[in-house]
């Protein structure tokens, strides 16, 4: 039996109005996580992090899997509100996982700590093709605008994802067409990590994926 989407009820007051609501893409990446549930419970992660948390949607659908095994679910954002409205999502949905959280750009001032320790790194990034000066231009762009094939921010993460990994750790990303998939697969392989779509679905005009990349027990 799969797990009830969290409640974001709280999203609709005024304080969260920059905060990017859940949507196609957030339950696209709930899909993947619960059709993984079996293999993330056979490796018994220990630390996950979710960046860019949004609504906390995600962060605390990831607690709930992990539940059994009192995992750490560390969620960052650069949005205060989003940070804040992750927090109430997450207490919302009681599980056995320790829940701490952080306002920073990716993991920046964390990556020292985290490196080569993350069990499950989760990113729905800001995909969205726009021009490069909409990228951050405002707190909400953000969360959607992608810059250059919707790939400016992501390609700024992807050089640091395998040492962020532990061996046999798992990352889960979020694309749209637009940005290429196969290429950020060929990618990642070029630094060593096995990646595949595992799930794909129509949302209005977007085509959108989850990717999986899995490091190498030996990288």
């Amino acid at each position: 039996m799969g797990l009830p989407t969290p409640d974001t009820g709280h999203l609709r007051r005024v304080e969260y109005a920059t905060v990017y609501d859940p949507a196609e893409d957030t339950f696209l990446l709930l899909d993947a996580l619960e059709n993984d549930r079996a293999e993330l419970h056979a490796r018994r992660p220990t630390i996950c992090v979710e960046i860019g948390s949004g609504s906390g949607c995600v962060s605390a659908f990831l607690a709930q899997v992990l539940s059994p095994y009192g995992a750490l679910v560390l969620s960052t954002d650069i949005n205060p509100a989003a940070n804040s409205a992750t927090r109430e999502t997450v207490a919302k949905a009681p599980s056995e996982s320790v829940f701490d959280q952080c306002r920073t750009r990716f993991v920046q001032g964390l990556d020292s700590r985290l490196r080569g320790n993350i069990d499950v790194l989760v990113f729905n990034p800001p995909y969205v093709v726009t021009p490069s000066a909409e990228v951050d231009s405002t707190i909400e762009a953000a969360a959607w605008a992608g810059g250059v094939r919707g790939r400016e921010v992501l390609d700024l993460l992807i050089p640091q994802v395998p040492a962020l990994l532990s061996p046999g750790g798992r990352f889960y990303l979020v694309v749209i067409e637009q940005n290429k998939p196969e290429e950020i697969i060929a990618e990642f392989a070029a630094l060593g990590l096995a990646g595949q779509r595992v799930l794909s679905r129509r949302a209005g005009i977007e085509s959108l994926s989850i990717l999986r990349f899995i490091k190498p027990s030996s990288l």
